[in-house]
C-alpha cells in the first residue's frame, strides 16, 4: 500500500509538471514550474523569487545528475518517481530543494508578516499554480489542523513533509494535489 500512495503522488507531481502533456519532464517544464511559482510573489520580491527559480533549477540538476534525463534530456515518469523516492527527498536535497520552495512561497505570500494564510489566499495560491480550487478547498480543511481558518507557516511545512515524505494515505499533507489513493 505504502509503495502505492508514495508512487500515486510523484505521478500526480509528473503531471503537475509536465506543461507540454507530452509524457516527459524537461529542464524547461521546471523553469515554467518556477515561473509560475514566482509569479505568486510580488515584483519586487527579489530574494524568494531567486529562491524558488534556484530551488527548482536544482531539483531539475538531482535529476540529472541521478541519470533520471534520456539521450534527449528528458526524464519519463517511472524514473522521475524513482528518483523522487531516492534523490530528491533524501535529507541532503530535500531540505534545500523542497522545503526551500516552501519556505520562499510562504515568506512571498506572508505580505503582513501573520505567518498564516487563510482559506481564501492558499486556494488562490494553488488556483494561480495550477490546481483545481475544489482541489485546494478540500486540502485546506485537512491542513487546518487546528481548525484556527488559516494555516500556519509551520502546519503548511508539515503538510510539505507528508506528501513527499509519507506513506500513509491519510495524512493531510499526502491531500495538496488530490486523493492519494485511486478513485
Amino acid at each position: 500500500m505504502s509503495h502505492d500512495v508514495t508512487e500515486r503522488k510523484f505521478s500526480i507531481l509528473f503531471d503537475w509538471f509536465d506543461h507540454t502533456d507530452d509524457g516527459w519532464l524537461t529542464r524547461p517544464d521546471f523553469e515554467q514550474m518556477a515561473e509560475l511559482f514566482t509569479a505568486v510573489a510580488r515584483p519586487d520580491d527579489h530574494e524568494n523569487r531567486a529562491a524558488m527559480r534556484e530551488a527548482f533549477t536544482g531539483w531539475w540538476d538531482v535529476l540529472r545528475d541521478a541519470g533520471a534525463t534520456d539521450v534527449q534530456d528528458r526524464v519519463g515518469r517511472q524514473k522521475f518517481v524513482e528518483v523522487m523516492r531516492t534523490g530528491v527527498t533524501e535529507p541532503e536535497h530535500f531540505e534545500h530543494l523542497i522545503l526551500g520552495i516552501v519556505d520562499a512561497l510562504m515568506r512571498a505570500l506572508d505580505t503582513d508578516g501573520s505567518g498564516e494564510l487563510s482559506a481564501d489566499e492558499y486556494v488562490r495560491m494553488y488556483d494561480a499554480l495550477g490546481v483545481k480550487p475544489e482541489t485546494s478547498a478540500a486540502a485546506f480543511q485537512r491542513l487546518d489542523r487546528n481548525g484556527s481558518g488559516s494555516i500556519s507557516h509551520a502546519e503548511f511545512r508539515t503538510a510539505i513533509e507528508e506528501f513527499y515524505l509519507s506513506a500513509d494515505p491519510e495524512a493531510p499533507g499526502n491531500w495538496l494535489l488530490g486523493s492519494p489513493s485511486p478513485a
